[in-house]
């Protein structure tokens, strides 16, 4: 895993500098794409709303040019096929995150499961269980929910 995302940041992300080739951002920034996608196929259709808005998302909050967006998606939905559960994502992002971009990213998946216009009884499931591994008490979820459909309307 690490020397897919390895070569992805080198040959595709300018790299940063003096950045340790160990560095936490390209696990962190698939370690989000990947719960992404996992909400996105919850309902067991991966819509053209759903992909524009993850889409959007990794240009807008990670930086990432849009032609190494496909890649990151690529990559993140093989992690999210290989992956046993949802604790190796979140364990990574609670690690990293403060609870301002836990908000911001709980807004960002909200956005998600809003974006095709229905929510699914196990999009809303899977928006709990992620949100509880992710240290968020059930207000900041709501308040995310609110944020993220004040934003589609």
């Amino acid at each position: 895993m690490l020397d897919g995302i390895r070569s992805f940041f080198n040959t595709r992300v300018e790299p940063v500098a003096d950045a340790a080739p160990e560095d936490e951002t390209g696990r962190i920034q698939l370690a989000a794409c990947a719960l992404l996608l996992e909400l996105a196929n919850a309902d067991e259709e991966f819509s053209a709303e759903e992909r524009t808005h993850i889409e959007s998302a990794l240009q807008r909050h990670f930086g990432l040019p849009a032609d190494t967006v496909g890649e990151m998606i690529r990559l993140a939905d093989e992690e999210r096929a290989n992956s046993i559960d949802h604790f190796q994502f979140t364990n990574l992002i609670t690690s990293n995150y403060d609870l301002g971009q836990k908000m911001v990213f709980a807004e960002v998946m909200w956005g998600l499961v809003l974006a095709d216009g229905k929510i699914a009884e196990h999009e809303q499931y899977l928006m709990r269980k992620i949100a509880n591994l992710l240290d968020l008490q059930p207000g900041y979820l709501s308040q995310a929910r609110k944020n993220a459909a004040t934003r589609i309307d």
